[in-house]
C-alpha cells in the first residue's frame, strides 16, 4: 500500500506541482520527499489497516492528507489564467513544447503577488488576486 501511495503522489506531484518535481529532481530528493510524507500518514493508513478498510478508502483518505499542502496548485491556476487570457501566448507556448516551461518561470515571476495576498482554497476566486496574477503575466508575455 505504502508504494502505491507514493507512486500516485508522484503522479499527483507531475501533474499538479511540476515546479516542485523538478525541484526535488534537480536536488536529488524525490525517494526521501516521498518517504517523508508516508511516514506522515503512516499511523492513519496502520490503523485503517488492522480496522479492514477497503483499500480504495484508504488511498483516498491517504492521499488526501499526502496532497493537502500541495493545494490548490499555483502552476493549474496560473496555467489556466494564461490559457483564458492570453490564449494566443498560450497556444504558442504548447506548439513549441515549452508551456510547462513557461508557466513554471510565470509562477517565480507571480510568487510575490502570491505571497503578498496569499493563495488558498478559500481565496482561488479572489478578483484582486485573479487581476493581479493577469497584470504581471501581461508584463512577462509582452
Amino acid at each position: 500500500m505504502e508504494d502505491l501511495l507514493k507512486e500516485k503522489l508522484w503522479l499527483y506531484i507531475i501533474h499538479n506541482n511540476p515546479d516542485l518535481m523538478f525541484t526535488l529532481q534537480e536536488d536529488y530528493s524525490v525517494l526521501d520527499y516521498l518517504n517523508e510524507k508516508i511516514i506522515s500518514v503512516k499511523s492513519i493508513l496502520d490503523d485503517m489497516l488492522s480496522d479492514g478498510t477497503p483499500k480504495y478508502i484508504i488511498e483516498e483518505i491517504c492521499l488526501n492528507v499526502l496532497t493537502e499542502d500541495l493545494k490548490p496548485s499555483r502552476f493549474l491556476y496560473i496555467r489556466s489564467l494564461l490559457s483564458d487570457e492570453f490564449e494566443k501566448d498560450y497556444f504558442a507556448f504548447q506548439e513549441s513544447g515549452i508551456l510547462t516551461y513557461e508557466v513554471i518561470n510565470l509562477m517565480e515571476s507571480c510568487k510575490p503577488i502570491f505571497e503578498t495576498i496569499g493563495f488558498t482554497k478559500e481565496n482561488e476566486e479572489d478578483p484582486i488576486l485573479r487581476n493581479a496574477l493577469i497584470g504581471q503575466i501581461a508584463d512577462y508575455v509582452s
